[in-house]
């Protein structure tokens, strides 16, 4: 093969690389979620694909490790005697202070509505709510303030 040849065939592989080099693959937008078609919503409408719920830790604070220190305290001071019973105070107090907290962050546990939506343009989002907005999957919602209120199903 002539060096000629060589550099139009390696010429020809570059240009036919180079023109795929920044291209990317674009996600086909879904025409249906759940049976409802897309096109049909409205633009700031979606369609609910899952929902759940989930338990969130409480904040833990000083009544918490106060008030079980000081229980903790009196028990352990009820132990023992002597430098025993001061040990036993000491370590009654720490233990009530770390269980007061775990407690308190127990009684402050909430719950959190998540549900994930599919957007008219095939993006999807999810929503957290404090109480039950009561979707469901394949339900129309309109997003308004980022609240979901249901829609009827076109």
């Amino acid at each position: 093969m002539k060096s000629s040849t060589i550099l139009v065939l390696a010429a020809s592989l570059f240009a036919a690389s180079a023109g795929h080099a920044g291209e990317t693959a674009v996600a086909s937008q879904p025409a249906q979620v759940l049976g409802v078609k897309l096109a049909a919503i409205c633009a700031t409408c979606g369609v609910v694909t899952a929902t759940a719920v989930e338990t969130r830790k409480g904040e833990g604070g000083p009544a918490g490790v106060v008030g079980g220190a000081v229980l903790g305290g009196v028990l352990g001071h009820q132990m023992g005697g002597g430098s025993g019973r001061t040990a036993m105070t000491v370590l009654g107090a720490v233990g009530g202070g770390v269980a007061g907290n775990a407690v308190e962050k127990k009684i402050n546990e909430t719950k959190v509505w998540i549900t994930t939506v599919t957007h008219k343009d095939g993006s999807t989002r999810t929503y957290e709510a404090k109480g039950d907005p009561e979707l469901r999957a394949g339900d129309v919602v309109k997003i308004e303030d980022g609240r979901l209120l249901r829609v009827a199903t076109p």
